[in-house]
């Protein structure tokens, strides 16, 4: 959703919105559509209001307006904060990208943030951070205490309080200054800082500030991958920071073959394709697990852990 705050900048196109969102919370979607029309009649360059007027359209069923729409967004101009390439490549208008603009990731979380944790842990019955933590326990080559974890996608810091106890010294990082500010509220971390985990390993953040490489006696990502496409350039990563005979504990959400981006916006990844990328960055899997992650729409959303070693 767009962030409330991104104003047209016109009072009557920003009045015709909050109206427009007060039928759709009714499920008017077509009758919101119509009035977010006559919003973007005032402001024709909103892009916030144009992606907004896709989503309505897109939930009143008219596929064709809604691709119309965020291809407005797409082609406004600037960095693509509100994910419209992606609503275009689940509509089937676009390629799948293999990662979403890291400006999405960060403004989709900064935004979050304050009600992150309510929303996974008291709605969706999210406890994958004390699973992982459980699994390390006993899988991760027998060590009950690592001198440093690195919890890489550490948002407000849920895995936090379960793998401290494990660790000597335990550092996180996420793209989100936001969600850092609430993991730093926890008071369990011993450094935290920004990190972009699409990025290479020079620019990702996680070896800033004279931090060194193969530091980490375990790499920690707890529902990461589900916003990072091609997963290429986060092993690169994890085989940098970790040290030879390190762990690698991460979760993924299920697909049968390759990665695709499913339409929540998440994307999902194989078996085969994360063992494909274990043998190319020198990793060998110590567990494999299918577990539920969460609930949605009072579903099960099924994934996949892993915890593998650095090799050499």
């Amino acid at each position: 959703m767009v962030p409330a705050s991104l104003s047209s900048g016109d009072l009557l196109a920003d009045r015709r919105a909050a109206y427009a969102k007060l039928l759709s919370g009714d499920g008017l979607f077509a009758e919101a559509a119509e009035l977010m029309e006559q919003a973007l009649e005032l402001a024709p360059g909103w892009r916030a209001g144009w992606f907004q007027l896709g989503e309505y359209r897109e939930k009143a069923g008219n596929r064709d307006g809604a691709v119309e729409a965020y291809a407005r967004v797409a082609q406004g101009g600037g960095e693509d904060i509100f994910g419209a390439n992606l609503k275009l490549a689940v509509l089937g208008a676009a390629d799948m990208p293999a990662r979403p603009e890291s400006a999405y990731a960060e403004s989709l979380f900064d935004d979050y943030a304050d009600r992150f944790e309510e929303a996974l842990t008291g709605k969706l019955g999210y406890d994958l951070p004390a699973l992982l933590a459980e699994r390390i326990a006993a899988h991760g080559g027998g060590r009950q205490h690592f001198s440093l974890v690195a919890d890489i996608g550490c948002g407000t810091g849920l895995a936090g309080p379960e793998v401290r106890p494990l660790a000597e010294r335990l550092e996180g990082f996420d793209i989100s200054a936001n969600m850092l500010a609430r993991a730093r509220e926890k008071g369990v971390y011993d450094h935290l800082g920004r990190a972009d985990l699409s990025l290479s390993v020079e620019e990702s953040g996680l070896f800033a500030a004279g931090l060194p490489r193969r530091r980490a006696d375990l790499v920690l990502a707890a529902d990461v991958m589900i916003y990072l496409g091609d997963l290429d350039a986060v092993f690169a990563l994890a085989a940098e920071l970790v040290k030879p005979n390190g762990f690698f504990a991460f979760s993924v959400e299920t697909a049968e073959e390759g990665y695709v981006l499913q339409p929540s916006l998440r994307y999902a990844h194989s078996e085969a394709h994360v063992g494909g990328l274990f043998a190319r960055h020198g990793f060998e899997r110590r567990l494999f697990e299918r577990v539920t992650l969460r609930m949605d729409r009072g579903k099960p959303v099924f994934g996949f852990v892993f915890i593998a070693e650095r090799t050499g």
